[in-house]
């Protein structure tokens, strides 16, 4: 399965970011620090997602994946939840049907390059936002 044409979610949810800033209304800093946490680790976060499908690891492809999209997801970066969403439903549904070692570089060949796109264009979003102090 390839991944899905999510260009109909936004890159980054700004009801996402607003809420979060309203849980955190004691502590308004911790908003632009979680969010700048999540623009720092991403690059650590896609590493560990290439390096796991390359090589076949699959528990490692799993809590890459679910790190990736649970982190995405808690920023509002809804189009690269999406595709980790994908990636995740395509090694749970492919990784029984075949070794992972021939599943998980394939799914690598088909999911990065859309994920390393959206990971560019979801942090110019973020850093544009976290540089404004905007949420939209």
């Amino acid at each position: 399965m390839a991944p899905s044409d999510d260009a109909g979610r936004p890159l980054v949810d700004p009801s996402v970011l607003d809420r979060l800033r309203e849980e955190l209304a004691e502590d308004e800093g911790y908003c632009t620090v979680f969010v700048g946490n999540f623009i720092d680790y991403l690059p650590v976060r896609i590493g560990k997602l290439r390096l796991a499908l390359t090589t076949g690891d699959l528990p490692g492809a799993v809590d890459a994946v679910l790190s990736l999209k649970t982190s995405s997801q808690m920023v509002g970066a809804e189009r690269l939840a999406g595709l980790a969403m994908d990636l995740e439903r395509s090694i749970r549904e492919d990784s029984p049907r075949e070794e992972p070692s021939v599943a998980l570089p394939r799914l690598a060949a088909d999911y990065l390059r859309p994920i390393n796109l959206c990971c560019r264009q979801t942090l110019n979003r973020l850093e544009a936002q976290r540089s404004t102090g905007a949420s939209r």
